[in-house]
């Protein structure tokens, strides 16, 4: 199998992860993974596929856990040589109540970056070698990942959002925004830094931390001796998930029909989108000026 196409989608034992792995198994013309921190569900959602008549192969992976990324990569280097698409769909929120003390809330706060950006960064550092030429990667962000949720005029703000946004800003300076976010939880003055108040925060600061790696990760592959190496980060929608308290309005397959249709962007004639925020409805956002469509 070794040259053979192959295709994986992280956290993909529900919903839109799940989605765009029943997508891509019906379009892509390759083995299509889904893998699962828990072994036990991943296999059951491989089933619910199958008896569609689909043919998903089945990898555990925890993103939380490097040792469990590094046996995904080895086995896709001894069994297919390489990757060919990377769907980065797991993640994770804690939403903040107003009675959480400064310290539950700095811990959640902790693990929801840690899960849903230095995590992340961490997959991308592990298997974007193994990305052949012509491969496509799709970075799972939200409307929450706008740079425009941070808000209001103030000095903090401006700076922070021209901060995240400089088309030069480096993973070091990414990895210290962030980090710095997470100690001015801790001490409970992040509002002053220009981060907003809002009990999602931690959600908001994941997502655009992951959306402006997504910036710097085209910018690597623009000179990358690899040819047409692409990478967006989409809004999905506000979908029908667990995470979602199954209160969205969107299903799981109109939530991965942007996810899927940025996965199989054909070879070599892509210009746009690349390295671009895409919104659920395939429309390119402008991720520094906005402005954000209506959702619906």
């Amino acid at each position: 199998m070794a040259g053979s196409r192959v295709a994986v989608v992280t956290g993909a034992n529900q919903g839109i992860g799940f989605a765009t792995v029943k997508e891509l198994c019906r379009t892509f013309d390759g083995s299509v993974y889904l893998t699962s921190r828990n072994e036990n569900l991943g296999r059951t959602a491989v089933e619910e596929l199958e008896k569609l008549g689909l043919r998903p192969k089945y990898h555990q992976l925890d993103i939380d856990d490097e040792s469990s990324v590094l046996r995904l990569r080895d086995y896709l280097k001894a069994t297919y040589g390489g990757l060919d698409i990377l769907v980065n769909n797991a993640a994770m929120l804690i939403l903040a109540k107003d009675e959480d003390s400064r310290e539950l809330f700095a811990e959640n706060t902790r693990s929801v970056v840690q899960t849903n950006f230095f995590n992340t960064f961490r997959v991308c550092n592990i298997l974007f070698p193994l990305l052949r030429p012509h491969a496509r990667v799709v970075n799972l962000s939200s409307s929450m990942g706008h740079i425009s949720q941070i808000e209001g005029q103030s000095e903090a703000a401006t700076t922070l959002r021209a901060t995240f946004s400089s088309p030069d800003l480096s993973y070091e300076e990414l990895l210290k925004l962030m980090n710095d976010f997470l100690d001015a939880v801790k001490r409970g003055d992040h509002a002053d830094y220009g981060w907003p108040r809002k009990n999602w925060v931690s959600y908001i600061a994941s997502k655009i931390a992951v959306s402006a790696m997504t910036r710097i990760q085209q910018r690597d592959f623009d000179v990358d001796p690899r040819e047409d190496i692409i990478i967006n980060h989409v809004h999905p929608g506000y979908v029908n998930t667990k995470m979602a308290s199954f209160k969205g309005v969107l299903t799981i397959e109109q939530g991965a029909a942007a996810p899927s249709w940025l996965a199989m962007l054909p070879p070599n004639d892509v210009t746009n989108p690349k390295g671009a925020y895409v919104w659920h409805d395939k429309t390119i956002v402008d991720w520094v000026k906005g402005p954000l469509p209506a959702e619906y």
